[in-house]
C-alpha cells in the first residue's frame, strides 16, 4: 500500500531563483507559462502540494471532486513541466467525463526530493504515494503517460497493479535498450548527447531538439526567444534531470522488462525521430493481446503539440469505452 500518512495541502509559491528570477523580465516563456496555468484554474483544477514521507513534495493540479467522474492519471514527458503538456487537453476530457490528475514528476515544475534514487519506478512510486495520499481519489484510476511520463506509467502499472485501470502509452520508448544508442537507431550515438540534446542549454541544441521532435517543425523560431525559452524552462535541475536520463537508459536490456497485464493503448507518431517506431512496434510484441497499437500519420515524437484534438480523441475513447478496440497497423484507428 503506497498510502503515506500525509494530506494535499494548498501549493507554496515557486521557489526562489529559476522561474521567479526572470518576472522582472519582459519574457514570452514566462508569459506563456502563466497561460497555460490560467488554462488549468480556468478548467477548474487547485493546486495541491502533496508531502511524502521520504522528504519528497509532489506538486499536483486536482479536479473538483466529482465521484461521475472517472479518474485519469496523466503524466507528462521530459521537455516540460505538467501545464506546457497538458493544457489543451483538460476542457476536452472533462466533458467526455474524465477527471484529470495531473502532477509534476520529480524535479520538474514544484516537485522536488531530497532521495538519490533517480529511476522510473522511484518517480512511480513517488506518484502513487502522493495519489494514495489525497482525500477523496478513487482507489483504482486510469493512466496516460507522454514519452518519458510513459516510463513512469508503465512502472506505476507494473508496481501498483490493483491502482492502475488501464494505461495509454504515447510514444514511450520503454522497450529501447542502451545497445540501440550504439546501433544507430537513434538520433544520438551515446546518453551525454542524449541529455545535451533533451537538456538543451544552447539555441543550435534547441533548434535540433524541435526539428527531431516535430514531423514539421516551426519555420521561424527568433533566437531571442529560444534563448528565453532555455532561460526560464532548461536552466533547473539540471544535474538531476541528466541523472534522470542515466538512470533510464544506462544498463537498459529489453529481457529486463516486465510484462504489465492492465489493457494497454499503444500511441506512436509515424514519422518519430527521437523514439522510432520500431520500439512501438517492439512494446506491442513485447505486450501481446493486451494491447493495441495505433501509428498516426504526419505526427513525430511531439504528437501532444502536433495532434492534440486526435490525441485526445483516442485517450477518451480508449478509457471511457473498454468495448474500443484498434487496428494494428500504420493508419490511423478506426473502432472496429
Amino acid at each position: 500500500d503506497p498510502r503515506p500518512p500525509a494530506t494535499g495541502m494548498p501549493a507554496p509559491p515557486p521557489p526562489a531563483g529559476g522561474r521567479r528570477r526572470w518576472r522582472h523580465r519582459l519574457s514570452p516563456t514566462l508569459a506563456r507559462d502563466r497561460c497555460y496555468a490560467r488554462a488549468f484554474r480556468s478548467a477548474g483544477l487547485r493546486q495541491a502540494a502533496v508531502p511524502l514521507p521520504d522528504g519528497a513534495v509532489v506538486h499536483f493540479w486536482l479536479p473538483r471532486p466529482d465521484p461521475a467522474l472517472h479518474p485519469v492519471l496523466l503524466l507528462h514527458g521530459f521537455g516540460a513541466n505538467a501545464t506546457w503538456q497538458w493544457a489543451p487537453f483538460l476542457r476536452p476530457l472533462l466533458a467526455a467525463g474524465l477527471a484529470p490528475f495531473v502532477p509534476d514528476l520529480v524535479f520538474f515544475g514544484n516537485s522536488a526530493s531530497p532521495a538519490a534514487d533517480r529511476s522510473p519506478a522511484y518517480q512511480a512510486a513517488s506518484v502513487a504515494a502522493a495519489m494514495a495520499a489525497l482525500p477523496g481519489v478513487p482507489q483504482r484510476y486510469s493512466v496516460v503517460g507522454v514519452s518519458y511520463g510513459g516510463f513512469v506509467a508503465y512502472h506505476l502499472a507494473h508496481a501498483f497493479p490493483a491502482v492502475v485501470e488501464r494505461l495509454v502509452l504515447v510514444a514511450a520508448g520503454v522497450c529501447l535498450e542502451e545497445a540501440d544508442l550504439a546501433s544507430g537507431l537513434f538520433a544520438v550515438d551515446d546518453i551525454s548527447e542524449a541529455a545535451s540534446l533533451l537538456l538543451p542549454q544552447r539555441p543550435e541544441d534547441l533548434r535540433r531538439l524541435v526539428e527531431l521532435t516535430f514531423c514539421k517543425p516551426p519555420k521561424f523560431m527568433p533566437s531571442c526567444f529560444i534563448r528565453d525559452y532555455i532561460r526560464v524552462m532548461c536552466t533547473e535541475n539540471v544535474k538531476e534531470k541528466t541523472e534522470l536520463l542515466y538512470a533510464l537508459i544506462s544498463g537498459r536490456k529489453l529481457s529486463d522488462l516486465p510484462k504489465i497485464n492492465q489493457q494497454t493503448l499503444i500511441i506512436w507518431g509515424e514519422q518519430d525521430r527521437v523514439f522510432p517506431l520500431e520500439l512501438g512496434l517492439r512494446l506491442k510484441r513485447h505486450l501481446g493481446d493486451t494491447s493495441e497499437l495505433t501509428i498516426v500519420k504526419d505526427a513525430g515524437h511531439a504528437i501532444n503539440r502536433e495532434k492534440p484534438a486526435e490525441l485526445c480523441r483516442l485517450i477518451k475513447n480508449y478509457i471511457i469505452d473498454s468495448s474500443v478496440k484498434y487496428r494494428d497497423d500504420r493508419k490511423v484507428p478506426t473502432l472496429l
